[in-house]
């Protein structure tokens, strides 16, 4: 297999023993933390990141990236609090061994985003600049109802800011009424890596290569080494919360448990690269 598997481990059971079976069971060496035991890790204590991290070493498990939901707040929220947690983040991220941190750009209200451009960008450079000299590579990642979320509107921050680069989510495109590809033939310069999570036309998150994602295509067109699962295959504790109350699109492909919908994501991209 020419790709490193990384996933969010969270998806498959809450505490780290479940991340940490799952992950070893499925042949994943690296993990995008996002919580444990019902805690975010943007509110995760220094403490329990080093146990956490213990944990990890012992089980031959390293961590990819933060999956952090810093700029996942909207547009018109106080941001000096969220930038002292990202400060926060960047500290959890050297504890943890990481030099990936991923994040979003604001919720906006409906079809205002011109209107904001200059206050989005104005908190990216504060993150930016916070960031600079540790070694953290800041991801931006396409989400629905952020500025951030159409191609064109990305490559806008990946050119105003070089140093951030893109985590590519093929299913979050296609829920934005975005072409995969022509988001691909856009951004591909500046992908630092992708999620793996495809969906139909109608936004339904499907597993890897049963949906409109292009998925085989973007797999091959892919240079890097890791690509992180995100299933999002059935509800899951902490989804709602996680999605800042955005509408999730699971689908039709429903599991009987966390574990079981983490497996079939995990095969199902399995079946693609084979």
């Amino acid at each position: 297999m020419r790709f490193t598997l990384s996933a969010f481990a969270d998806e498959a059971g809450g505490s780290i023993a479940e991340q940490i079976a799952a992950m070893k069971e499925n042949g994943i060496a690296c993990l995008e933390i996002r919580g444990v035991d019902g805690e975010n890790i943007s509110d995760m204590t220094t403490k329990k990141a080093r146990e956490i991290r213990s944990r990890l070493d012992d089980a031959g498990i390293a961590v990819w990236s933060l999956g952090s939901p810093y700029g996942k707040i909207g547009i018109g929220e106080k941001f000096e609090p969220h930038l002292d947690r990202f400060k926060h983040g960047l500290e959890l991220a050297d504890i943890f061994g990481t030099k990936h941190i991923r994040l979003f750009s604001f919720y906006l209200p409906s079809g205002e985003a011109g209107r904001y451009f200059d206050e989005v960008m104005a908190r990216l450079e504060k993150f930016q600049e916070a960031a600079k000299g540790t070694g953290v590579v800041l991801c931006h990642e396409n989400e629905k109802g952020i500025f951030g979320d159409t191609a064109a509107r990305c490559a806008q921050i990946h050119r105003e800011f070089p140093a951030i680069r893109a985590v590519f989510d093929p299913a979050n495109f296609i829920q934005c009424k975005e072409d995969t590809l022509a988001a691909w033939k856009l951004l591909a310069p500046y992908v630092e890596y992708l999620h793996i999570k495809d969906a139909l036309s109608d936004g339904r998150v499907v597993p890897a290569g049963k949906g409109i994602g292009n998925l085989p295509y973007l797999l091959e067109q892919y240079a890097g080494e890791v690509v992180t699962i995100e299933p999002h295959l059935t509800v899951f504790d902490g989804l709602e919360k996680l999605e800042s109350g955005q509408e999730n699109h699971v689908g039709r492909y429903c599991y009987p448990s966390q574990r079981a919908a983490f497996d079939a994501a995990v095969d199902a991209l399995k079946e693609l690269l084979a």
